[in-house]
């Protein structure tokens, strides 16, 4: 086995190692998607709550960590198997960092990120925020939990700004109409490799997106990559 960077040893010692299956609690399939790239090279077997059938708990946090701990729990009771939950959000400064933790409901319950996104440039324009005042950054919290109640937390942040009109097809929800710090290119508008890959073969691997952040702090804590992975 390969250590993922120095100092790997001592980072063990202080959290619990992960592998063999993990419930990615999550019916996004996006979410899904990039959670099973961003696992790829570790071996672990990843299924997903909707694939199980599982229900959507209540999010009933105040905090992303606390929502990503409630669905991370309610999965790994509910199958007997360590569960990885991601609670993010896109806050906008001149929104009072809005959406934040209702960025998922703004799309409503047909998930329109379209309606969604829409509606966010309206909140703008009725505050009269031109481009270069539209600062925003996207949060990640992840949240593995261990049937015995164990967990561990993650998070990532991103910060950029919110352009219009949305640009890119690639990504979901709100990618399309935000733009991380030293990109010309929004979420939409990026590869998956561009967007969340990282490049573990590098000393200090590296990460753009706030969920791609976050997981470098888990795998970094949890995951070891075998010498046979690329």
């Amino acid at each position: 086995m390969a250590p993922l960077a120095a100092g790997r040893d001592d980072e063990h010692s202080m959290h619990r190692p992960l592998t063999g299956k993990l419930v990615i609690a999550t019916h996004n399939a996006g979410k899904l998607r990039e959670m099973r790239e961003l696992l790829a090279p570790f071996g672990i077997e990843a299924m997903s709550a909707g694939e199980l059938g599982l229900p959507v708990p209540d999010e009933t946090g105040h905090m992303f960590a606390e929502n990503a701990a409630i669905k991370a729990h309610a999965a790994a009771i509910a199958t007997g198997m360590p569960a990885c939950a991601d609670d993010s959000g896109l806050c906008v400064d001149a929104l009072d960092g809005a959406p934040g933790l209702f960025t998922a409901d703004w799309a409503g319950p047909s998930k329109d990120f379209g309606a969604a996104m829409a509606r966010l440039e309206r909140e703008l324009e009725r505050r009269s925020f031109p481009p270069d005042r539209r600062r925003a950054h996207f949060v990640s919290a992840l949240v593995i939990a261990w049937p015995d109640g164990h967990e561990e937390l993650f998070e990532g942040r991103v910060f950029g700004r919110v352009v219009w009109p949305p640009r890119g097809e690639r990504g979901f929800g709100y990618d399309p109409i935000f733009q991380p710090d030293g990109s010309d290119f929004t979420f939409g508008e990026l590869a998956s490799d561009a967007k969340h890959g990282i490049d573990w073969s590098a000393s200090e691997p590296q990460a753009l997106s706030h969920r791609a952040r976050a997981f470098l702090g888990l795998a970094r804590a949890c995951l070891t990559r075998s010498r046979e992975q690329p």
